[in-house]
């Protein structure tokens, strides 16, 4: 452990132990097991506070109906999944700008804190019809032009934008931003005041391999630290998209990062977002019940 992760390590953190009033649903964790008003619903029962909704489950409820079902259920956004895909080519320019614009205006109808940013990879797989081309570092300008004109919309409607750094492995499909640093520099680019509307989203499954990943935490701050999202790093990992694992289970020293985390300010929502064949094919309920269970011991 560095000497800033052995600095924050003894934090005192939040307890979770007793109930689960910090816990949030990223809605891909039981996107198979019903729709996003099933979701809503079971998650109202089970007492969770706060959800994430993915925008094709949106989609697929109507965005009217699905406003109306979280403030009936009383449930706050840790955040709202999301925007970004920015790299295209010339003919798929204005789809991609159109397309991020509506994810902002969904994410502040819905009350959502902010739009997170999965910035995209390669031109051809970020916009499927674009171009192909190889050339990750253009990919990267791309990205943070489109950051940067998305930033000057969202910040008029008052939606802060959250880049999530993505695993190296996805690198060339879903993210060319790939450590909290890379996301950092974006945002003192294209923030340097430090508004509070752009920051990131830190997901341990993406940045709890990375050797800077307590000075990115520092760094960020409490303006730039908008997200944080919980599973765990399975060994061995049967399929990189598809086998996250449920916190507790895996190789992931998970309380240090809470800890660094909250050391910098974050009081939100700990967003347990699992993309899991295994935990899909198992009832709602169980895998509702197991994620407040983890989320008071493992967390």
């Amino acid at each position: 452990m560095n000497h800033i992760a052995s600095t924050v390590a003894d934090a005192a953190l939040r307890d979770f132990s007793r109930d689960h009033r910090f816990l949030s649903i990223n809605t891909a964790t039981v996107r198979k097991q019903g729709d996003l008003l099933a979701i809503i619903d079971a998650c109202a029962r089970a007492e969770i506070r706060a959800i994430s909704p993915w925008r094709d489950q949106v989609a697929a409820v109507g965005l009217d109906r699905a406003v109306t079902a979280v403030k009936a259920a009383g449930l706050e956004l840790s955040g709202y999944c999301r925007g970004g895909m920015f790299p295209s080519d010339a003919a798929h320019l204005a789809e991609m700008r159109d397309d991020n614009r509506r994810a902002v205006d969904e994410a502040k109808a819905l009350g959502a804190p902010c739009l997170v940013l999965v910035v995209g990879g390669l031109p051809q797989y970020s916009r499927p019809g674009s171009a192909p081309s190889k050339d990750l570092g253009a990919a990267r300008i791309m990205v943070e032009d489109g950051i940067g004109e998305l930033l000057d919309y969202a910040r008029s409607i008052g939606m802060p934008l959250a880049i999530e750094p993505l695993h190296p492995m996805y690198a060339a499909d879903r993210a060319c931003v790939n450590t909290l640093g890379q996301a950092l520099d974006i945002c003192d680019r294209l923030d340097p005041a430090r508004t509070g509307f752009l920051g990131v989203a830190c997901d341990v499954y993406h940045v709890w391999w990375d050797p800077d990943l307590f000075a990115g935490i520092a760094r960020a701050g409490r303006e730039r630290m908008l997200a944080y999202h919980v599973c765990d790093w399975l060994v061995p990992t049967r399929d990189l998209l598809l086998d996250r694992g449920m916190m507790g289970d895996g190789v992931i020293d998970l309380k240090p990062i809470r800890a660094a985390v909250e050391a910098v300010g974050y009081a939100g929502y700990a967003e347990v977002e699992i993309f899991s064949e295994d935990w899909w094919a198992r009832p709602m309920d169980e895998v509702l019940a197991t994620c407040i269970a983890r989320h008071r011991s493992a967390v």
